[in-house]
């Protein structure tokens, strides 16, 4: 053992650093190509954890140690407890919203007050609004997003688009909002203030909107699916008021939630708070619905701990005898969300690896020498944070690692920080949920309920805001210019301690 940790520690090859994204690519395109959307139910996770194991063995070949891998993974398994508990209750929460009577209530209002011809459009709207004012992108679409998307099943719009819709306002909400921690962690590691940052981002976050809202209106006005008609959403509606006593104190624990993400009280507690919340509403509001769930005789109470206990293990489930209703409160639990932290653990510890022990840096180096002009540079930092949100299926790595490493270049060029806060979100932040297997991608698609694959082309203003900052960069608009001056680079170093960003850049 002493003679294997005395080997010397070589610099990975170019070959090193290709081996490991060509097995990603063979294997994960391998999956989809074999079982379809179906591979993001076991086949993606079973590649990123060979995709890990490969990574591995390049470390061991290039003199580093077990223990030293064991120890990568560790720090890749904490950056992510965050995530992990906000997963959770994301699971815990749908499920007791659906039993209290939250979601049902939402879907009731949404489809009397939401038309099919502007429904995408306003669904992108609102989430905007909403995650502009807590500051968080996962919780505006696992709560508010999830509602509307079970609004568009029941007007028999698409899902795909709604998520995309959904997805769309929340990372511009999430991006323009002063409580964002992704746009509070950006500005940090650019050393440039929060309004700055966010006055800078706006000039592509904005104009990447309007565009993604026109197109929305457009789908919504008969370039999208068919609505259903008037009928078959009249019996919807009756169904759900007959199921569930319908009113505005079903709402409870959505003010909740708001009020304590306002609050600025971590996401995992706020959500697990409201999902206990509605368990008690829904004692009170719903007791025959905890019933029939439960089934089994028992006492007010022993029923209502019984249904919240099973509604945030397992989730909730009904039979109305409409098969669009079962559909979309049948959900949630905290059991319908090891699939996606199976992928996440997978994708993180992946990722790390790949950062610790040289391969990314000895991939991006050579970009960086080539990127002679601005356009390039904008063009190689915005290809460095997609290309880390698809390899190392991590934000947090996405937003970190190019601010770190183009923050010198940047200074040596006379190029504002904000500019590279700026790129760093178009790359890094929004461009994270269009991913299968990265944490954001992962957490959207389940608390939507839609695949990742399917919302893709519709996140408008995810794919617009990374290609309006690459334009502003080969064209020189909105290019901000200092006094050339050298600083010290930044490399990432392996973490003692994970440190808050990690759970709070996953989290959005």
């Amino acid at each position: 053992m002493n003679a294997v940790q005395a080997r010397p520690i070589r610099e990975p090859s170019l070959a090193d650093a290709l081996i490991p994204l060509v097995t990603l690519a063979v294997l994960i395109g391998g999956s989809l190509a074999l079982f379809g959307l179906g591979a993001l139910s076991g086949p993606i996770q079973t590649a990123l954890v060979l995709c890990t194991m490969v990574a591995a063995i390049i470390a061991l070949k290039n003199g580093h140690s077990w223990e030293a891998v064991q120890a990568s993974g560790q720090r890749a398994m904490a950056s992510v407890t965050s995530a992990v508990f906000i997963l959770l209750a994301v699971g815990a929460l749908i499920g007791t919203w659906n039993m209290s009577g939250t979601i049902p209530t939402l879907v009731y209002l949404g489809i009397q007050l939401l038309e099919p011809s502007w429904f995408y459009a306003a669904s992108a709207l609102i989430c905007g609004a909403i995650a502009m004012v807590i500051g968080s992108s996962w919780t505006t679409a696992s709560t508010i997003g999830a509602g509307l998307v079970g609004i568009g099943v029941l007007l028999g719009v698409s899902p795909a688009i709604t998520a995309g819709a959904v997805i769309s306002g929340a990372y511009l909400g999430d991006k323009l909002s002063p409580l964002s921690e992704t746009t509070i962690l950006t500005a940090q590691l650019v050393k440039v203030t929060v309004p700055e940052h966010i006055r800078r981002q706006a000039w592509t976050s904005v104009p990447a909107f309007l565009i993604g809202l026109v197109l929305f209106a457009l789908l919504g006005l008969g370039f999208g699916p068919e609505v259903v008609d008037g009928v078959s959403t009249e019996i919807e509606l009756g169904k759900l008021g007959e199921m569930f006593n319908i009113t505005l104190w079903n709402l409870l624990p959505l003010a909740l939630l708001m009020l304590l993400s306002f609050r600025k009280v971590p996401a995992s507690l706020a959500l697990m708070a409201a999902a206990l919340t509605a368990g008690l509403t829904g004692a009170i509001l719903q007791p025959q619905v905890l019933h029939n769930f439960v089934g089994e005789p028992g006492g007010p109470l022993l029923t209502a701990i019984k249904a919240t206990w099973l509604a945030m293990a397992t989730g909730f489930h009904i039979q109305t005898g409409v098969a669009e209703i079962d559909q979309l409160l049948s959900r949630g639990g905290m059991s319908s969300m090891l699939s996606t932290l199976w992928i996440i653990f997978g994708a993180v510890t992946f990722g790390t690896l790949l950062d610790e022990f040289g391969l990314i840096m000895r991939l991006i180096n050579p970009l960086l020498y080539a990127a002679k002009t601005t356009g390039r540079l904008f063009a190689t930092v915005l290809g460095c944070s997609l290309g880390l949100n698809i390899v190392a299926g991590d934000q947090y790595i996405a937003l970190v690692l190019p601010a770190r490493v183009f923050r010198a270049e940047f200074a040596k060029r006379g190029l504002a920080p904000t500019n590279l806060s700026r790129l760093a979100a178009d790359g890094g932040t929004v461009t994270s949920p269009l991913v299968p297997w990265n944490s954001c991608g992962a957490f959207m698609a389940a608390a939507l309920g839609v695949p990742t694959l399917l919302y893709l082309p519709f996140a408008f203003f995810c794919i617009f805001s990374p290609l309006l900052s690459l334009l502003y960069g080969i064209t020189g608009f909105k290019i901000e210019r200092i006094e050339p001056h050298l600083i010290e680079p930044e490399v990432a170093q392996p973490a003692t301690a994970p440190g808050p960003q990690a759970g709070q850049a996953a989290e959005g």
